[in-house]
């Protein structure tokens, strides 16, 4: 099988991994290539065993629909393929990615409109036959189907922050002030350069910033680091984030920062640091314009699939040297291409002023204070000048190392800042840019390595990218790719994939107050925290509401008064990370019962205790709504007694769903238990009505 590989995949997956350690100081070398503007549900909604088309729950839309059934103000346009065999399916056009049509697509966590801000052929996305290697780059390795970009805008902003940790003044955010764009990046300004390098030199747009970047923090802790790239073909300035800062801005010759961060690096010399063992410990890779993948660019997958494998073959051309590398392959930001999932963030501001959630850790100075009106769209009313920063959309991470071979998907909430967060782990480095809440809600990309048992790994076919030109002149002979007429039926792969440990153990319940508020309560028992979005269906015209519980800790909210609004009726439906789902429905009018889920890591069990607060005995009924046979199961509940049910969910490679339901009242759980082991993919996440003989469709 490996000798039918081209050669850079060949020595990638053959090379076993320098495992002296068996931890994170065995990584010897860092190589990070962000490319251009594509997002998750784009690349990868239709690979099988991640969460893409087949999302067993979809938030859903003040329409009352589910999220894939997006407006243009006239009509709905679901997710749909751009078929390489119909349409130039290689070279899309590009679509608005700035800080206005973003908010406004996003809407707040509400969603909705995101063809009607980003155009209808935002929701276009490739299978496996559109992006080859990019399938098998993640068939091969491990890809990351929980990370964000850090900011909901285009590539500056998220290309600031990656190269620094913030694209907002720290100083600032740290005293609880949120900036405007005199201290901020919120649109495409500091990095897009004019003139040539080295003479007669760049000039400048906007002000400098003067928090360290990266490679400050490496350059002041005696860490090698350089920048590879063309400084006259990185597209003008914009893929090195490091330019809006003074400290490269003002760099003289002989300088660090000019020989490593400003100065000429090809591939070339990066293949010949690797040949001779000079790779530095931390390395950046910027693309041309046209191997960046930006759509519009024009590049393509193709294109952008052949630089990653030139990169690629640069780093294993010395064995020794790769078996202590890791690769990260990332994206900037989504363009304006639709991705599905609710991208964790602070709370939003409601248009009368107050917050439409809490959090554990002081919030104030995660907003951009917006200050121009250009920054807005005029129909974007749904919040106030205030608006957070991000997350923004989920785009695509490969990890590709000998220590995160064999297709495993990784589930846990990453963003740029996490890149940041690893260094830290391996250098024993503080980005101090990084804020407390990306700290406590983004990983730091290390539950993506296997450290102990690196070399036992599969060895998948790669498909050879070198034909990019010829994909796309036969592209560029069909039609330009647009959105059918009628909404598309829904498709991904059917099947798992071996799933990373996730650091989550999250639990919400809720409970009926005498005045007849519902309360929600989060609570948070894992290592790492995260962000609780809360959906009232009964109101989906209102501001979701959004919960950030760090790790060890629980807040509550007695937000809802159904007895005001709704006479007693509640719908909340409460979503976290890797699938956790809980909802809550009834009437507060005679509520007398209530759940609590447990787990037992150690026997793999999930557990309910159903409590009785009235004068009578009740009945409550619980039904398994995927992954295991058996049930339903009658609890019967004395009053003022705790009852309580176990399930063993081995079986299931730890996922759960459940139903209790009772007279006017209905709680779900969903979710998968964590044990601290590799698991699988969820088995049941696949779209539920038969598409053309080749899948499933959901709504």
């Amino acid at each position: 099988m490996l000798a039918a590989l081209p050669a850079s995949i060949q020595r990638a997956l053959a090379i076993p991994a320098h495992n002296k350690s068996g931890t994170i100081n065995d990584i010897e070398h860092i190589v990070v290539l962000m490319q251009e503007n594509r997002s998750f549900d784009h690349y990868f909604g239709t690979l099988r065993g991640v969460r893409g088309y087949g999302d067993r729950f979809p938030i859903p839309l003040a329409s009352g629909k589910s999220v894939w059934y997006q407006s243009d103000g006239t009509k709905e346009i679901t997710p749909f393929r751009f078929n390489k065999n119909t349409m130039n399916a290689a070279l899309i056009p590009d679509m608005p990615h700035s800080f206005p049509d973003a908010q406004a697509a996003w809407n707040q966590g509400s969603y909705g409109y995101w063809p009607k801000y980003k155009t209808a052929t935002s929701m276009g996305y490739y299978t496996r036959e559109e992006a080859p290697f990019q399938y098998a780059l993640a068939e091969a390795f491990t890809i990351c189907d929980a990370y964000h970009c850090s900011v909901a805008t285009g590539t500056d902003p998220n290309r600031i922050a990656f190269f620094s940790g913030s694209n907002n003044n720290p100083v600032l955010r740290n005293q609880g002030i949120n900036c405007t764009d005199a201290d901020s990046e919120p649109v495409n300004l500091r990095c897009w350069i004019t003139g040539t390098w080295p003479t007669p030199g760049y000039t400048y747009a906007g002000s400098g910033f003067n928090w360290p970047t990266i490679p400050d923090v490496l350059e002041s802790s005696g860490i090698s680091w350089r920048i590879y790239q063309d400084p006259n073909n990185n597209w003008t300035g914009a893929m090195n984030g490091c330019l809006a800062f003074n400290s490269f801005r003002n760099a003289k010759p002989g300088s660090a920062i000019y020989e490593k961060g400003m100065s000429n690096g090809s591939l070339e010399d990066l293949a010949n640091d690797v040949r001779n063992g000079t790779l530095p410990a931390v390395s950046w890779v910027l693309p041309s314009q046209l191997e960046s993948e930006h759509p519009g660019a024009p590049s393509s997958a193709a294109h952008g699939g052949y630089f990653a494998e030139q990169v690629l073959q640069a780093l294993t051309s010395n064995p020794e040297t790769w078996s202590k590398t890791a690769f990260f392959l990332t994206f900037d930001e989504n363009d304006g291409l639709f991705d599905h999932v609710p991208p964790p963030a602070v709370p939003s501001y409601n248009p009368d002023g107050s917050l439409a959630g809490k959090s554990t850790l002081d919030v104030n100075g995660m907003y951009f204070a917006v200050n121009k009106a250009s920054y807005l769209m005029a129909t974007d009313t749904a919040s106030g000048n205030v608006r957070p920063w991000g997350m923004g959309a989920r785009v695509p991470m490969y990890v590709v190392s000998p220590w995160s071979r064999g297709g495993f998907v990784n589930s846990q909430v990453f963003d740029h800042a996490s890149l940041g967060l690893f260094l830290e782990q391996r250098f024993n480095v503080t980005i101090p840019a990084i804020s407390k809440w990306h700290r406590a809600v983004s990983g730091d990309l290390t539950s993506a390595f296997d450290f102990s048992h690196p070399n036992d790994g599969r060895f998948p076919t790669m498909p050879d990218m070198s034909d990019w030109e010829q994909i796309e002149a036969q592209s560029k002979t069909l039609p330009t790719a647009t959105a059918p007429a009628t909404p598309a039926a829904l498709f991904q792969e059917p099947g798992t994939r071996y799933s990373r440990a996730l650091p989550y153990e999250l639990h919400t319940s809720a409970s009926v107050q005498p005045n007849g508020a519902v309360t929600l309560t989060f609570q948070n028992t894992g290592s790492q925290g995260a962000v609780f979005h809360v959906y009232d269906k009964n109101h989906l015209d209102r501001i979701p509401r959004r919960y950030t519980v760090e790790a060890g800790l629980a807040l509550s909210d007695n937000y809802w008064n159904p007895m005001a609004t709704d006479n007693g009726a509640y719908d909340l439906w409460v979503y976290g990370p890797n699938g956790f789902v809980r909802t809550f429905k009834g009437s507060v009018n005679g509520a007398v019962a209530e759940i609590e889920v447990g787990y037992e890591a150690d026997n793999t069990t999930v557990s309910i205790k159903a409590h009785n607060s009235g004068h009578a005995p009740i009945n409550l009924t619980v039904v398994a709504n995927a992954y295991r046979r058996g049930g339903p199961w009658i609890l019967r509940v004395p009053a003022g007694v705790t009852v309580e049910q176990h399930w063993d969910v081995t079986d299931n490679a730890n996922w759960y769903d459940f139903t209790v339901s009772g007279e006017n009242f209905e709680r779900r759980f969903a979710g998968r238990l964590e044990n601290g082991r590799a698991l699988l993919s969820d088995p049941a996440m696949v779209p539920s009505r038969h598409q053309e003989g080749q899948g499933n469709e959901g709504d």
